[in-house]
């Protein structure tokens, strides 16, 4: 089944993070993913955004696509493409948060910068190996 694409680019200033995590938020709950799953997504996007406001800076826009899939919400941040440099790019914490709240989490550096991309099935525990 195919999934349903949703766009959306903002500022990479603080106030825009509701936005984005709303968004998120929102989509899970319409997968019929639980109160903690929709957790889990809210703070794997304001992660997503925290990291690329670091990467692009205050005065930068980041773009942000969910996929939207029967049992999935993917959500991918990016491309980064002002972003300071590959090596520059935040890890440590946000990684850390990031693998423990969503069941597939990638950062894929290139010359361009990066991306991140983050998945949360419906009914799984994330954080576990396989799930």
């Amino acid at each position: 089944m195919a999934s349903d694409r949703i766009t959306l680019t903002v500022p990479t200033r603080g106030e825009y993070a509701k936005t984005v995590r709303l968004t998120a938020a929102e989509l899970a709950s319409r997968l019929g993913m639980s109160y903690d799953e929709v957790d889990d997504v809210r703070i794997a996007a304001e992660e997503a955004f925290v990291y690329a406001s670091q990467c692009l800076g205050e005065d930068g826009e980041a773009t942000f696509t969910f996929l939207v899939s029967p049992d999935s919400l993917e959500i991918v941040a990016g491309p980064l493409r002002d972003a300071r440099s590959v090596e520059e790019a935040p890890g440590g914490y946000a990684e850390f948060i990031l693998r423990s709240v969503c069941d597939e989490f990638e950062i894929e550096r290139s010359d361009e910068g990066c991306s991140l991309r983050l998945c949360r099935r419906a009914g799984s525990v994330a954080g576990e190996p396989g799930a």
